[in-house]
């Protein structure tokens, strides 16, 4: 387990019942998580900080119910990096904060590759991964099929100052635009995906997990460099192992000299040794 144990805007201050209770900054929130199937509070009076909670509805959505207004949005900090905050539908913030973990072992690759690296991020969202990389001197290209999801990744560049890095935003499906760069020619030497367990492009196309995973894979292989830095593959699909994501790595990947790594990320709770599990990672990085 690697855990994400380096925020200080953000923590987990307890979990029960199907919920935990997280700061965000200023500001605290309840929302649900399936992994916390344990009833009993650590911190029962700290549940009364709730400013908004989220919960979920019989047919499967769900809302916000506010305590208090809440600004519609606000900032948080992991080191020298800024992103934005918004409660959004379906229980999200606009940020997995369990990434941090991922962003600074491609941050240090990325400093110590000693050479200009070009990383290509697909299933991009809000740009985590794509601050974190910008911020470590790499090029970047962000790839997410939502519009809306790429505004907000800009705005993440721009509040932490890096606007005026080399940043490409690309509103498309993620295989149509590989496959484009396949033909155009384009190399990357770093690739980073988070796909969803389920999902539709820009055009409708439908993306399933356990059906598309490979295929991506192979064709991401045909736009790496002669020497890649490192392939990062995250996961939050129910029952795949990481070792699935490894041995698809060991088919496509092994004609690159580099080495294999999986396991899962996780977030702390405060005061306590309780560790909230938050989803799989498979990486293959250059030796």
């Amino acid at each position: 387990m690697n855990v994400a144990n380096n925020w200080k805007d953000y923590e987990i201050i307890d979990m029960a019942n199907g919920e935990k209770l997280e700061r965000w900054g200023n500001h605290v929130l309840v929302r649900p998580d399936p992994q916390i199937i344990w009833k009993e509070k650590s911190f029962p009076k700290e549940w009364e900080k709730a400013e908004a909670v989220y919960k979920r509805s019989k047919t499967g959505g769900g809302g916000w119910n506010y305590k208090k207004k809440l600004p519609a949005s606000w900032q948080i900090k992991y080191k020298d990096l800024i992103f934005n905050i918004k409660p959004m539908g379906f229980k999200h913030t606009g940020l997995f904060p369990e990434q941090a973990v991922n962003w600074e072992w491609m941050m240090q690759k990325i400093k110590t590759a000693k050479r200009e690296i070009k990383v290509l991020n697909l299933f991009a969202y809000t740009g985590g991964a794509s601050v974190a990389c910008l911020s470590a001197g790499a090029s970047v290209c962000h790839v997410d099929s939502s519009k809306g999801m790429v505004a907000w990744a800009k705005e993440n560049v721009i509040s932490s100052k890096l606007q005026d890095k080399p940043i490409r935003y690309i509103v498309d499906d993620v295989v149509k635009f590989v496959q484009r760069e396949i033909r155009r020619g384009n190399k990357y030497d770093a690739i980073i995906m988070d796909p969803p367990s389920y999902g539709r492009g820009a055009s409708g196309e439908v993306w399933q997990f356990e059906e598309s995973i490979e295929g991506l894979i192979s064709i991401c292989a045909q736009v790496l460099s002669d020497k890649p830095l490192f392939f990062l593959v995250n996961s939050y699909t129910t029952g795949i192992s990481p070792e699935v994501i490894n041995n698809i790595l060991r088919i496509h990947l092994g004609k690159y000299k580099g080495k294999i790594y999986a396991g899962e990320i996780g977030l702390p709770m405060q005061n306590s040794e309780i560790v909230l599990p938050c989803g799989n990672f498979s990486r293959w990085e250059q030796i």
